[in-house]
């Protein structure tokens, strides 16, 4: 995939050296040993946390968490943050022409790239989530380590794979901007049953697949991008994060009421429903009869 043709965004935001992380409590030292170092410290007129990173043998360690206010694009062109750039950009000018096409702004998402945990309007998540879209503050949440293990755990690998992820969680914010989450929500507060085979989140998630396939249709319309094998690696990720594959991997066995994405075959399928169609009227799997 040929993603240096793309246009750069600048809504990413590098948060991955303010997230993830806590006070450390150094030296092996109990509660009452860190309360007698801290009462010690003080005495002396000493820092205590800087006594106990000491006693750990470590510096400081941030405390606060993560804070995405105010923070600008990444200031190192590193090849991953490039990459991140590149594909959040097509996803505007794709989104932004199509939204253009219906008589309606499109509202650009942020992406925040994160390392092991972020505070989101969501709440606070780890990197086992994965990436994920949260509604609430309209930003795309992504641990470029989840590229890794979508190669090692998955056999997943390659940057058609890596924008399928991307751009299926900006699928989550088309959806908001078109009502889907909030009706989604609505449906939750009224106690209406969203897990299983049929039920909304799997409609939800198999709708983001088709429309992160509908962004694959114009980009390549607009820049020629694709190598040979790009399409089968976007398919062979959609594949290997199917509710039965995953289920299966798990605990050994597949349970349909407890789906939540779609199987491996309903993504595949609607990713190239997206794909080959280039329509987001031919995404409307709440309506569909079969999955």
């Amino acid at each position: 995939m040929r993603w240096q043709k793309a246009r750069r965004s600048d809504n990413v935001v590098d948060a991955r050296g303010r997230s993830g992380r806590g006070l450390k409590i150094g030296g092996g030292l109990g509660l009452g040993g860190v309360v007698i170092v801290v009462a010690l410290s003080l005495l002396l007129g000493q820092d205590p946390i800087q006594v106990l990173d000491q006693l750990a043998g470590e510096g400081p360690v941030a405390t606060a968490p993560v804070s995405t206010e105010g923070a600008g694009p990444p200031p190192v062109a590193e090849p991953e943050v490039e990459f991140v750039r590149a594909i959040l950009g097509d996803t505007e000018d794709t989104w932004g022409a199509l939204f253009q096409q219906a008589g309606a702004p499109y509202r650009e998402p942020r992406l925040i790239l994160f390392r092991q945990g972020v505070n989101s309007a969501c709440g606070f998540a780890t990197s086992a989530t994965g990436p994920f879209y949260c509604p609430g503050d309209e930003q795309v949440y992504l641990d470029l380590s989840f590229f890794d293990e979508m190669a090692e755990r998955f056999s997943a690998a390659g940057d058609f794979a890596q924008a399928y992820v991307i751009t299926h969680e900006v699928g989550h914010h088309v959806q908001t901007l078109l009502g889907v989450s909030q009706d989604i929500q609505a449906a939750r507060q009224r106690g209406v049953q969203l897990e299983g085979d049929n039920g909304l989140l799997v409609r939800q998630e198999l709708q983001a697949d088709c429309l992160a396939g509908v962004w694959a249709y114009h980009a390549q319309r607009r820049h020629q991008w694709l190598e040979p094998g790009d399409v089968e690696e976007a398919l062979n990720a959609a594949s290997a994060i199917g509710d039965d594959r995953l289920q299966r991997r798990s605990q050994g066995r597949v349970v349909p009421d407890a789906f939540t994405h779609g199987t491996s075959e309903q993504r595949v399928r609607w990713f190239r429903n997206g794909f080959e169609s280039g329509a987001p009227e031919r995404c409307n799997t709440f309506e569909a009869a079969t999955l």
